[in-house]
């Protein structure tokens, strides 16, 4: 079996993790991560969800955290602060910065993104194939008000540094007009069996992979069906800030309003038994629904909900 993910963050990589453990050895995954939260710092590239994913897949994640390497220290990031650099605000580890001098150095020298992450991804050995969606440099900004002052930020200003506090406006995905899915990316929804969109921010996350040009066009032509899992249960986002996202974009906090967000992009959808009444309303969008349990509180439930996917998957395939 064929399997593509759709992901990003850490949502994104416990989903994937599920996967991995959910399918046989013969099986082939290939996760399609969002680079729109990437950001340059310091003159390095940070690829935030593409390293979260490959840390969690490859154990070098500092589970706790949930980003980050494990062990990780904080020198570089306090002599930033001590300098006055004004990015400082950034959690940028000792390991972490490894990561992104090779990332860079790579780009530099004239490889792609794609091909500097399967760089990056020997030496973690994720058993996945992990893409980004696209080797242009695409970037989610919010419009906001800080200070009193309407200003547009990068999404990791507005998520780190202001920690989701000030009022969200919009959502502006800079350089999307300019980008396309890879070759790599368009193969790997062609002969994909399965389509997987992970419980990701649906805003910030799943949003920027599809609205590259293309991406809706290669996922309606795929012969797999795509099957979604809801970010939201009981009317609220286990983690991150979804759920302030889409109240600011006037979307409802429910399974329901994500699964009418993503629209013809679905096939089916999944929801947590919790908001087992929403199914009737998610089918007569024209989704496929089922209710089964969506926390993801270890490997085993994890691996659980990916089969529960897989499975569903499977069914409309048939």
């Amino acid at each position: 079996m064929r399997i593509v993910v759709l992901a990003g963050g850490f949502g994104g990589s416990r989903f994937v993790s599920g996967v991995r453990d959910a399918v046989g050895p013969d099986d082939e995954i290939t996760v399609v991560a969002n680079t729109a939260d990437d950001i340059w710092l310091f003159g390095l590239r940070v690829s935030p969800d593409l390293d979260t994913i490959m840390y969690t897949l490859g154990d070098g994640i500092d589970a706790e955290r949930g980003w980050g390497r494990t062990d990780e220290t904080w020198n570089a990031k306090e002599e930033l602060a001590t300098y006055g650099e004004p990015q400082a605000w950034f959690g940028l580890g000792d390991r972490d910065l490894a990561t992104h001098v090779v990332r860079t150095a790579r780009l530099r020298e004239g490889l792609t993104l794609t091909e500097a992450t399967a760089e990056l991804c020997r030496r973690w050995q994720p058993g996945v194939t992990l893409l980004p969606m696209t080797d242009a440099q695409v970037e989610t900004h919010v419009a906001t008000t800080v200070d009193g002052q309407d200003q547009v930020i990068h999404f990791q200003e507005y998520w780190i540094k202001h920690h989701a506090g000030v009022p969200v406006r919009g959502i502006e995905l800079q350089g999307i007009e300019d980008a396309g899915p890879t070759p790599e990316v368009l193969a790997a929804l062609e002969s994909a069996d399965v389509i997987l969109a992970a419980p990701s921010n649906p805003i910030v996350s799943i949003g920027p992979i599809v609205s590259v040009p293309g991406m809706r066009d290669a996922l309606s032509d795929a012969k797999a069906p795509v099957v979604g899992v809801s970010p939201i249960i009981g009317g609220a986002a286990l983690r991150g800030m979804a759920d302030q996202l889409l109240d600011a974009l006037g979307i409802e906090i429910s399974a329901t309003g994500v699964a009418r967000y993503h629209g013809d992009l679905l096939d089916g959808w999944l929801v947590d038994t919790e908001d087992a009444d929403q199914v009737d309303a998610i089918e007569a969008a024209g989704i496929t629904a089922r209710a089964v349990p969506l926390y993801m509180r270890d490997a085993e439930t994890s691996r659980q909900l990916a089969l529960d996917a897989i499975a569903l998957a499977t069914e409309l395939h048939s």
